[in-house]
C-alpha cells in the first residue's frame, strides 16, 4: 500500500485537473451517504432533486420525537428568528415585511395559524420541502437551518395549527336539510 505510506499531498487551492492527468481521481465531493461531523444522520435521497419532489414529499415523515418543553421554546425562537419576519408571530401571514400590505412585500405570506384548511391538512414533509428549497416568492432556508431545526419549526407550526384548529360544525344527518328561520317569525318576537 505505497498510497498510504506516501500520499500525495493536496494543496488546498492547487489545480486539481493534473491530478487527474497523473492518474488520480479527486472530484473534491463528499462520498455518497456520508454525514457531515456535527450534522444528524437524517436522510432524504428523494429530497435530492427538486424536480417533482414536492408532491411526493408528503411520504417524507418527522424523525424526531415530540418536542419537550424546552425543545418547544427554542422551536419558536426559531420560527420567530426565521420565519415570523414573514408569516408574523401570529402564524397568520401578516409578519413585519408585509405589515397588511404596508411593508415592502406586496405579496401576503401564507397564513400557516390554521385558518387556511389547505396548510392544517398539509404533511410535515411538503412543510420540510417549502422551508428547504422554497415555495413560490418563499426562498430556501437550507442555509439557515439545519435539518433538525427545519423539523422543529414544522413541529412547532403543527403543534400551533392543532391549538387553534377549530372543532368541526355539527353537519345534518344525510339526506336531511335544515330549514332556514325566518327572522320575523312568531319564536323570534318573544
Amino acid at each position: 500500500m505505497p498510497d498510504m505510506a506516501y500520499s500525495v499531498a493536496v494543496e488546498t487551492y492547487s489545480d486539481y485537473s493534473k491530478l487527474a492527468e497523473s492518474g488520480i481521481f479527486y472530484n473534491a465531493s463528499p462520498v455518497a451517504g456520508t454525514v457531515k461531523r456535527g450534522e444528524e444522520g437524517f436522510h432524504y435521497e428523494m429530497l435530492k432533486d427538486t424536480t417533482g419532489t414536492y408532491n411526493t414529499s408528503s411520504n417524507l415523515k418527522n424523525p424526531l420525537p415530540a418536542m419537550d418543553k424546552d425543545q418547544a421554546v427554542e422551536a419558536e425562537r426559531l420560527f420567530l428568528v426565521n420565519c415570523g419576519i414573514c408569516h408574523g408571530q401570529k402564524l397568520d401571514g401578516n409578519g413585519p415585511l408585509y405589515k397588511d400590505g404596508n411593508g415592502p412585500y406586496s405579496a401576503k405570506p401564507a397564513n400557516l395559524s390554521g385558518a387556511d384548511a389547505k396548510y392544517v391538512a398539509m404533511a410535515e414533509g411538503t412543510m420540510f420541502h417549502s422551508i428547504t428549497y422554497g415555495k413560490n416568492m418563499m426562498g430556501s432556508y437550507a442555509s439557515q437551518v439545519t435539518p433538525k431545526q427545519r423539523w422543529m419549526i414544522v413541529s412547532y407550526i403543527k403543534s400551533k395549527q392543532a391549538a387553534t384548529a377549530k372543532p368541526a360544525e355539527a353537519a345534518a344527518p344525510a339526506g336531511k336539510t335544515l330549514a332556514p328561520v325566518a327572522k320575523d317569525s312568531a319564536a323570534a318576537k318573544k
